[in-house]
This record gives C-alpha cells, structure tokens and sequence, in this order.
C-alpha cells in the first residue's frame, strides 16, 4: 500500500487565558492507502482533536501534517476548502443530515460540489436505502439516517473516510450494520477509513489500531486476528 499520509510530531494546544491545555502531544503517525484505522481512546483523549487536524477542520499548532508529499499544515484557505471538500469524507455521529431535504437531496447536494462524484442513485443501492430515497430524515431511523450521511461522504469519491464514533448513537443491531457498512465501503471502493470511538470493541476489525491517552499517540498496533463486523462483542 502506498503512503498517502503523515503526522510528524503533531502538537495541538488551546489557550484559555494564562491556562495551555495540550490535546496533542507529539503525535507522529503514518497512513497508508486502502487502510482501515481505529483511532482509539477515551473522552478527552485528543483523538477527536487529532481526527479534525487529520480532515483540515482544524489546524496543528506545531509539527507538519502531510498528505502526499502537501504540507497540509501550509495551506491556505482555498486549498484546504479544496482539500475537505474533494479529499474528505466526513461521517458524524449524530448524521448531520439536511432535515427538509430527502436522502436523495442530501446526497445530490454534496455530488454537485464535487469535482468526480459517484452517481447518488449508485450509492444509495450500495447501502441498501434506494427505496428510502424520497424519505426525509425523520421518516428514517437512526441506522437508516447513518446509512445515508455515509452514502454522501462516499459519494463525493474522496480518497479518505473520517467518522467520529459513528455507531455511538445507534442501538446494536444498527450499529452492526453501519461496520459492516463502513467496511463494505472500504473494501468495494478501496477507501481509506478512519474511524474514531471509545469502544475498544470496535478496534478488533481494523488494520492498525492507534491506541490515544490524554494527547499522547502512544501505541500503533498491527491488528492480526481481524474479526468481521459481526464478530465484535460490545
């Protein structure tokens, strides 16, 4: 696989008055195309803060971020709208749909910014929802509306997948499927997924595991007895 990210001593730090709260420590890390990664840690850990730098939503306060050999880090503001919006997909645990548009219009409209979408009505079958497409997000479950912010970040063909704790809001059985989703995903369109959760769980079906405590990325680990989605006891 090939290298498609860095981290190099990454440091973040917020400011609140005289107050300097390190919510990442030195955080060096590689990424590699097609990986799926489990960013794992407690609240307050700094595995979000660590996600969003990864995304561009947030910037490092130290340490270089380099995505294919572009300092991240240095971009401006145009190219990191570039960059979130054609490299990134983002996934969020409570969905963040559009609640008067359908699923279909919540997909669409992300495909239309795009710069090499994937068809709507394509991915809308590939999670299993084209039936639901006319359907607002209150007509739909959770797992269902999960299944659809997935479909848009996917359907803007980036090269990376972030979702922060997208099972957390969901009962069992849906968040099993959304994993086996996530690694459909994944697999099917050879996506690099990322996800970030407390559910130690969760981290049996990744590639690597990125073991996270208060800011400090302390422990990378090889996963070598992956399990399927439907293999993990929460």
């Amino acid at each position: 696989m090939d290298l498609i990210m860095q981290g190099k001593k990454v440091v973040k730090e917020y400011h609140t008055g005289e107050v300097v709260v390190k919510a990442l420590k030195d955080a060096t890390f590689d990424i590699y195309d097609g990986e799926f990664i489990v960013i794992l840690g407690q609240s307050g850990s700094g595995k979000s803060t660590l996600l969003n730098i990864i995304g561009g939503m947030d910037a490092a306060t130290s340490g270089e971020v380099v995505y294919k050999n572009e300092l991240v880090h240095k971009y401006s503001e145009k190219q990191l709208t570039e960059y979130r919006r054609d490299k990134i997909g983002f996934v969020f645990q409570f969905y963040n749909l559009i609640p008067n548009l359908t699923a279909y219009e919540n997909i669409k409209l992300v495909t239309e910014i795009s710069k090499n979408p994937f068809k709507p009505e394509d991915v809308l079958s590939d999670v299993g929802l084209y039936d639901r497409k006319d359907h607002f997000p209150s007509q739909l479950s959770g797992g269902e509306q999960q299944r659809i912010a997935i479909a848009r970040a996917i359907s803007k063909n980036p090269e990376v997948l972030l979702c922060d704790e997208p099972t957390g809001a969901l009962d069992f059985e849906s968040g099993i499927g959304v994993l086996r989703l996530l690694k459909d995903m994944n697999e099917k369109y050879k996506k690099t997924v990322i996800i970030i959760t407390h559910n130690a769980s969760i981290a049996d079906i990744a590639d690597r595991v990125f073991n996270i405590k208060d800011g400090v990325l302390d422990n990378i680990v090889v996963n070598e007895h992956k399990v399927s989605p439907e293999e993990v006891k929460w």
